[in-house]
């Protein structure tokens, strides 16, 4: 199986040890972390979402203009735009790119921050939108001719695209959402489910729930890829990899003050839900996986870590890649610095060592 890296793009550098500084939306910035990533060897990088940040679409679309090599990974929250129009939307953003558009669907975890944009759904009712809002997104750019919706959240009549994406059929799907409906929605409509780093016998298990989800929808469960989310901390010794998480976990501390260690996980949230679980097992997991900037945060986003020398955490990377994991979106505590370190020590290491893997040989 081939492996596929996935970096971070944010408005402007931030990050749990930088404090956000400057304009909302430093456009040099985009394009030093943009070009910074191709030159590293990522095969796409994640925009991401926010109700109180910029559009990603838009920020997406500068950066690829910034690194002509770069694909787009664009998070998306289904149900403020219509499906038609978002099918549209990332039609035309696959058209300018050349092919380089896909599409991270967050349902979204947090009561508190849907509201910020008018959406009072509860969860549940949150993924049921998402399930019909998939299906009109798909149908709009597959269907040959106009199509009729009738769903509890969307009605199209006569629906359809004249702008069709460079990609065929449409832009790879990726889904997050580790609680039993999300997962199967995923069944239905991912094409990659993407999670947060857990360990590996829990990594395995979900895995093997969302084949079965897949399997259960119609669908071959082999056809399915899987994304995994860490934060590699890397240095020259595996002691001074250790040094180098302690020194982010203290500047976290002194950054948060009194608020550290008191984070929640989102509301309805089971990926933080999960992370935190994964906390409360230890410090270290698997021998690198390091959980306590999650405990530290609430886990409300990809908070664990694999730390050590490139070799080691190269080996840890392959070990969910035996699991079936392709896809690694890795980003660092110093994101741009960090970009550039994993394409010149980690990149190559796991490219290299997977293609050699039995796994590998099994596929050619």
């Amino acid at each position: 199986m081939s492996v596929e890296f996935i970096g971070f793009i944010a408005a402007r550098d931030q990050s749990e040890t930088r404090p956000a500084q400057g304009p909302t939306i430093d456009l040099g910035y985009v394009g030093d972390v943009a070009r910074a990533h191709e030159a590293a060897g990522f095969d796409r990088v994640l925009v991401a979402h926010h109700s109180t940040g910029p559009d990603a679409v838009l920020l997406g679309a500068h950066a690829a203009a910034q690194a002509p090599k770069l694909n787009l990974m664009i998070a998306h929250r289904p149900g403020f735009i219509a499906p038609t129009y978002a099918a549209r939307l990332f039609a035309t953003l696959d058209q300018i790119t050349g092919g380089r558009a896909g599409i991270h669907v967050i349902t979204g975890g947090n009561d508190a921050e849907q509201k910020q944009d008018g959406d009072f759904l509860d969860h549940a009712a949150r993924y049921r939108r998402t399930d019909e809002w998939l299906h009109v997104f798909r149908q709009s750019l597959t269907s040959p001719a106009p199509f009729d919706f009738e769903g509890t959240h969307f009605q199209v009549a006569r629906g359809f695209s004249e702008v069709r994406p460079v990609q065929r059929r449409h832009p790879p799907i990726y889904f997050g959402g580790a609680s039993d409906i999300a997962i199967e929605v995923a069944g239905r409509h991912a094409d990659v489910y993407a999670f947060w780093g857990e360990p590996l016998e829990q990594a395995r298990e979900l895995i093997a729930r969302v084949r079965t989800s897949v399997a259960k929808a119609g669908r071959d469960p082999a056809a399915i890829r899987f994304s995994l989310s860490m934060r590699p901390i890397l240095a020259d010794t595996e002691e001074a990899a250790w040094r180098r998480a302690d020194a982010i976990l203290e500047r976290i501390r002194e950054l948060r003050g009194e608020t550290f260690g008191q984070g929640t996980p989102k509301p309805q949230s089971e990926g933080s839900r999960r992370l935190l679980e994964v906390a409360k097992g230890g410090r270290v997991r698997d021998a690198r996986l390091w959980t306590e900037v999650a405990a530290a945060v609430g886990a409300g986003a990809n908070t664990t870590a694999l730390v050590g020398t490139p070799d080691q955490v190269a080996d840890a990377l392959l070990q969910y890649h035996a699991l079936g994991v392709t896809t690694f979106l890795i980003r660092g505590f110093d994101p741009l610095e960090d970009a550039v370190d994993y394409g010149r020590a980690l990149i190559p290491l796991v490219r290299e060592r997977a293609a050699r893997s039995p796994l590998a040989t099994a596929a050619e």
